[in-house]
């Protein structure tokens, strides 16, 4: 005997309609509310215009330079760098703080610290004694330091970076990195520091 026709009822395509708009309003609804969301907290933060915490070289000194007949170097520095908090409302937290000394493309020493809390509207400094093991140089690198010596003038490249966390008032917490690269600058003679801006750009 032929199998009887199936037919769909309109309930069903009803039905079926209903939760395809019930799913785009629910959809819309969410991009509505990231959407509002993201207006709240960039003017939140036009609002609240936060001081964003950062790092600093304060200071340093050359101790000690010298470079034998074998072209073996030996260093000692030191290096302040200084964390900054400028928020009158919330204590920022630093940590993975490292940062390479370099000279002629050889490193120095590795600069690190601990994980650490700075105080509201407060600062805390790290005073780095950078003391190398001998450090064995090619030929021209052994010229280029002896140049450097000759001018008074030997330059250092320092690289690193620190994670940062900070409270933003109600926008919650926010997390970026800090990084330094700079140059840190030396009269040999005298062991004197050449003063330069080198502070942090966050990301």
């Amino acid at each position: 005997m032929p199998s009887n026709p199936k037919f769909s009822s309109g309930n069903d395509e009803r039905r079926t309609h209903r939760l395809l708009w019930c799913a785009a309003i629910i959809c819309t609804i969410l991009t509505l509310a990231v959407i509002i969301a993201g207006i709240i907290t960039f003017l939140g933060y036009v609002v609240i215009h936060p001081r964003v915490p950062y790092v600093s070289v304060i200071n340093a000194r050359l101790d000690r330079i010298q470079l034998d007949y074998a072209g073996v170097l030996e260093i000692q520095v030191t290096v302040v760098i200084r964390a900054q908090n400028g928020n009158e409302k919330s204590h920022a937290s630093f940590s993975h703080s490292g940062y390479i000394l370099s000279l002629n493309g050889e490193d120095v020493a590795k600069l690190i610290a601990p994980p650490f809390e700075v105080s509201k509207n407060s600062s805390v400094d790290f005073n780095y004694d950078v003391q190398s093991l001998p450090i064995p140089l090619d030929p021209e690198q052994a010229e280029d330091v002896e140049v450097a010596l000759k001018t008074d003038l030997v330059t250092f490249d320092l690289k690193g970076s620190t994670r940062v966390r900070w409270r933003v008032g109600p926008l919650g917490s926010i997390r970026f990195l800090c990084r330094l690269n700079c140059k840190l600058r030396f009269h040999p003679l005298n062991r004197t520091y050449i003063p330069s801006r080198c502070t942090s750009k966050a990301k």
